[in-house]
């Protein structure tokens, strides 16, 4: 129901309705729906006057997290931006209805009614359905038609933002023609080879550059853990299986393996009665325990002659085909194996198994071993981690629990949110890490899942707050960037003076590549700094280059553009471009009115 009204909307604000109701009721229960729609909640910002609360910007960081568009771990850092998206709806809230931005209530049933969600099965609206789907998502319909009536005000906002820019048809023709153009050209570059003098790099270029460059040098906040782990596949590798108890396994899991069966069968209520037939294949069984074979005695006795002659061979069969009587005995027997007495609606069988199709056992031994060894320790992992829970809940550090649970007391090196390794990086860890219970209060943190096999408790250690580190610490970084600006400067200076001379027509010895044909996309290879700067050159008028350079990492590259040319047309990607033209005028209007709104906005966190 909610995804078709985020289908059918462009707006930022379909967020809200999309996921809000869904969200409340998963998080907080139906309660919280008079927070939401009524503004209840501790004020966290405020829009021209209006709140926002702390339970909307809650039920947006969850519901991104729960959609899978950001990862757990990063729940804390995905708040001031869900924050600012939140103030962002509010102004183009306001300033829809400002401009008397109008939705009557004949759009609004136009709308719901044409739902998919709350139409029956012959495509039509059914208000019964309807009231059924809004209460399972909590919401009554008054408050659904208030929250849609908002969500649409600001679509047709910006949906009249967007359509009100246009491109005339000289200016995409100009643009396919840009598009679509492609330029011959020499390059050749420029190392450090290329300079006279090494660069010396001095105390106050490092200072000032480091000093220009501070943010490139902040330490993120970070903390130390101490953590534990109870890992069943640790305890399961010290568990000892015998081979007997493998071998049963085995043959357990591979029972309903596809099997070769063989039979001799006796119809009977024809020439012989029932149990005539009955007789006779019991004597057919004494035959088969003195030792005669099977084949043979499906040749001599077996009404079914097809078979008969292949020695009684019904192929391969899996479970199902015969039936259950059948399927009982084929598949409860072992290679080599005679049955009972089986009876079918084709008559009387006896039954053995020739082949079976199953995975050898040694294949399947490590995978036996494993299941086997879980499977034994299960019970005493739940218990450990039962105590984990209760321990870690009541103690004041982690190595007491860890002495008494028998575990092995971890210790990290500082980590950042963003910058964890190994088992700490795994998906909740760190948003624990981080939570004011564990980091403000220094509570151990609550057990965490990792997987089906490994429960943690973490507890911070120590905690540093996100900091520029002193040049001292970065000063060998420092300094490599401060050289790499020098010789990139000393490089285009050289390059300057060389485009000067070849500008004035003289000859110079350079290690000239020759690119023909190059477009804006097809870069053939080259730098995509060294195609950008190509197509920012002027064309070329009459036979002489045009002269340029392009700043290509720690090289400066010569460029001689020689030739222009137009290029074939081609229209799919000429609308493409068009397209994404107009996409772009759209996005650039809104963004204007945004930022304008913002600038004019009261607006205070």
């Amino acid at each position: 129901m909610l995804q078709s009204i985020r289908d059918r909307s462009r707006s930022w604000g379909a967020k809200i309705i999309v996921g809000a109701v869904v969200v409340t009721m998963a998080l907080f229960g139906v309660e919280s729906l008079v927070g939401l729609f009524g503004g209840g909640g501790d004020e966290i910002a405020k829009v021209n006057g209006e709140p926002i609360t702390r339970q909307q910007l809650e039920l947006e960081v969850q519901r991104a997290i729960r959609s899978g568009q950001v990862p757990p771990e990063q729940e804390r850092a995905l708040r001031a931006q869900m924050l600012d998206q939140l103030i962002t709806d509010r102004l183009l809230t306001q300033y829809a209805e400002e401009g008397g931005l109008h939705l009557s209530e004949e759009q609004l049933d136009q709308i719901i009614v044409s739902l998919p969600e709350f139409q029956d099965a012959e495509g039509r609206f059914d208000s019964e359905l309807f009231r059924n789907r809004l209460a399972s998502a909590g919401y009554t319909p008054m408050a659904f038609r208030e929250e849609l009536r908002v969500d649409m005000k600001r679509q047709q906002l910006q949906q009249g933002l967007a359509f009100s820019d246009f491109t005339l048809p000289s200016e995409q023709e100009t643009l396919a023609a840009l598009q679509r153009q492609t330029r011959t050209f020499r390059h050749a570059a420029l190392s450090a080879d290329a300079l006279e003098d090494a660069v010396e790099v001095g105390e106050a270029d490092v200072q000032a550059y480091y000093e220009a460059n501070a943010e490139n040098y902040r330490r993120a906040e970070q903390v130390r853990l101490e953590y534990v782990i109870i890992d069943r596949q640790e305890m399961a590798a010290d568990v000892e299986i015998d081979e007997a108890e493998l071998r049963d396994a085995w043959r357990e899991r591979t029972a309903d393996a596809d099997r070769r069966i063989a039979h001799i069968m006796l119809t009977f209520n024809g020439e012989r009665s029932r149990d005539q037939a009955v007789e006779e294949l019991e004597a057919v069984r004494q035959r088969l325990a003195d030792g005669e074979s099977f084949a043979d005695l499906a040749l001599e006795v077996s009404d079914d002659t097809v078979s008969a002659e292949q020695g009684g061979d019904l192929g391969v069969i899996s479970q199902g085909f015969f039936g259950d009587s059948f399927d009982e005995a084929a598949f409860g027997m072992e290679e080599g194996e005679v049955s009972g007495i089986v009876e079918t609606d084709n008559g009387l069988h006896l039954l053995t198994v020739t082949g079976l199709e199953r995975q050898p056992f040694e294949s399947m031994r490590d995978e036996l071993q494993r299941e086997l060894a879980l499977s034994r320790v299960s019970g005493e992992f739940n218990q450990r981690v039962q105590r984990l829970i209760d321990e870690s809940f009541a103690a004041d550090d982690l190595q007491s629990v860890a002495d008494d649970i028998g575990l092995a007391l971890q210790e990290s090196d500082w980590v950042s949110r963003e910058g964890a390794e190994g088992v700490l990086s795994e998906p909740g860890v760190m948003s624990q890490a981080f939570s004011d219970d564990v980091l403000q209060e220094r509570f151990n943190s609550e057990v965490i899942e990792l997987d089906t096999d490994r429960r943690m408790v973490l507890r911070v250690v120590e905690h540093r707050d996100a900091t520029t580190l002193p040049l001292e610490e970065v000063r060998d970084e420092v300094e490599a960037s401060v050289a790499a600006n020098l010789r990139r400067q000393a490089l285009s200076e050289v390059a300057e003076e060389r485009l000067a001379a070849l500008r004035a027509g003289e000859s110079l010895e350079l290690d000239w590549q020759r690119a023909e044909g190059v477009g804006r996309q097809e870069d053939q290879g080259l730098s995509r700094a060294l195609v950008d700067a190509v197509f920012r050159l002027p064309a070329p008028e009459g036979d002489a280059p045009v002269y340029g350079r392009a700043v290509d990492g720690d090289r400066v590259v010569l460029i001689a553009l020689e030739a222009v040319e137009e290029g074939e047309v081609n229209a799919e990607i000429e609308r493409f471009v068009a397209s994404m033209a107009e996409r772009l005028r759209a996005q650039a209007a809104i963004q204007g009115l945004l930022d304008d709104l913002r600038d004019k906005a009261d607006i205070r966190r």
